[in-house]
């Protein structure tokens, strides 16, 4: 698969919830990592607006990973909102919130399975997500204070074990699908949960916090400017007055250009060699080659490392708060986007399938057309205006919920049996 067909979308398994608790901005944030998806699924020749000789590209190197990081945050934010906000709850509410995530996690991991199977060119995720919604159950009881820690734990020691491991134990081998075996789901495909976890960790961090208070949100948005310039400040540091990119070409370079090591002589053919390290740095899909310990210092999106990590962070709080702000002062102009934002299933499965009609028609051949991208967002926006104007929560939502709390009822009815007690309420837990 090319980098073109890395699929994002965000598919938290959140709990009812009434639009009073409700966050719009963490909705309206869910819809702009919807549309970086759009973007990096459908490529920038489908751009109407923008051309590829023109920003294109420019967007799509924005949105390219962060979109995925920023899902991944948003989706344990959702974990922690249905399981206390700020206050984690305990005993029988968090059995029933345990028993409805690994319901909906099920059902995610087998959407994303059909999906997978429909042989779309997109890396699916849903698979992935399925996965770390697991493994974040053991730090559902933790507060704000320790889940930042634990996240920046992830970020630090993450990388390093995963080149460690990439080297000597799990080396990648060539991916069929989007997710195939257990090592690529840790450590060696699209989204290795060593990279992923730290930012759904993060997310959950945030949903501890009391994110209606400004303090609060102007404290995130400095933490997220500071993480910005530190993941960018550092890989500069590190890969150009520290030497890191000269390494890497004289490690790597050779290689990636077909060139025997040492045969570098001329200066035409080392711009070249450096050109194909700098090209490679922009074309990973999940994590950085193990030739090299310098390959740790690199900074773009989709290469898991500790900078990445800290970038997208960043840039997760920051787009946060922004639209956390707009949507308080602007309810109404941002009611399209937040309607996107309450039905990402919906809308990642929707444009899954439509993608796959547009090939099918097209033979597989030149369907990528100009304002086709234009057409997916406008379709998306539309659609998800009025679905929520009329019937409310999105079909995909609906049904995933109803199922979860099916099995929460079940389980429920068979302990209160087993107890001789009155069965509690799957709408008895708190709101997301």
């Amino acid at each position: 698969m090319t980098q073109n067909q890395s699929g994002e979308t965000s598919a938290a398994p959140a709990g009812p919830s009434s639009g009073r608790d409700r966050i719009d901005g963490i909705d309206a944030a869910r819809a702009l990592a919807v549309f970086g998806m759009f973007v990096v699924h459908l490529g920038v020749e489908s751009m109407g607006l923008l051309s590829p000789e023109g920003y294109a590209w420019d967007v799509h190197g924005v949105v390219r990973g962060n979109s995925s990081a920023l899902f991944a945050l948003l989706a344990g934010t959702s974990l922690a909102m249905m399981t206390g906000r700020t206050d984690p709850v305990g005993g029988d509410r968090l059995r029933g919130a345990v028993v409805r995530i690994l319901t909906r996690a099920a059902l995610i991991g087998v959407l994303g399975l059909v999906l997978d199977l429909m042989g779309v060119p997109v890396a699916i995720i849903l698979t992935y997500y399925a996965g770390f919604f697991v493994l974040a159950l053991p730090l559902l009881k933790l507060r704000s204070g320790a889940l930042w820690t634990v996240a920046g734990a992830l970020a630090v020691l993450g990388p390093p074990l995963s080149f460690l491991l990439r080297d000597n134990v799990f080396p990648p081998s060539p991916r069929t699908s989007s997710l195939a075996s257990l090592s690529e789901f840790l450590l060696t495909g699209y989204y290795p949960a060593i990279t992923f976890m730290a930012f759904v960790t993060a997310g959950m961090a945030l949903g501890r916090l009391d994110l209606a208070a400004t303090a609060v949100r102007l404290r995130l948005l400095a933490s997220g400017a500071a993480l910005l310039l530190l993941g960018h400040l550092g890989s500069w540091v590190l890969l150009g007055p520290m030497g890191g990119m000269d390494r890497l070409v004289r490690a790597s370079g050779p290689a990636l250009t077909g060139l025997p090591s040492g045969e570098v002589t001329d200066e035409a053919t080392a711009a070249l060699v450096r050109a194909a390290v700098v090209e490679e740095t922009q074309s990973l899909s999940g994590q950085v080659p193990t030739d090299s310990w310098w390959w740790l210092a690199v900074g773009t999106p989709h290469t898991g490392t500790t900078f990445e990590i800290a970038e997208a962070v960043g840039q997760g709080l920051v787009v946060l708060v922004v639209c956390m702000f707009l949507c308080d002062r602007f309810r109404v102009l941002m009611y399209p986007l937040t309607s996107v934002g309450r039905m990402p299933l919906t809308v990642y499965t929707g444009h899954i399938l439509a993608l796959a009609v547009v090939i099918a028609a097209s033979g597989g051949i030149g369907w990528h057309q100009p304002w086709l991208l234009e057409g997916f967002v406008l379709g998306a926006l539309v659609f998800a205006t009025l679905w929520r104007l009329t019937a409310g929560r999105g079909p995909a939502e609906l049904l995933l919920g109803e199922a979860a709390d099916g099995v929460v009822a079940l389980v429920e009815e068979r302990r209160s049996a087993a107890d001789g007690r009155l069965p509690r309420r799957p709408s008895d837990g708190p709101p997301a």
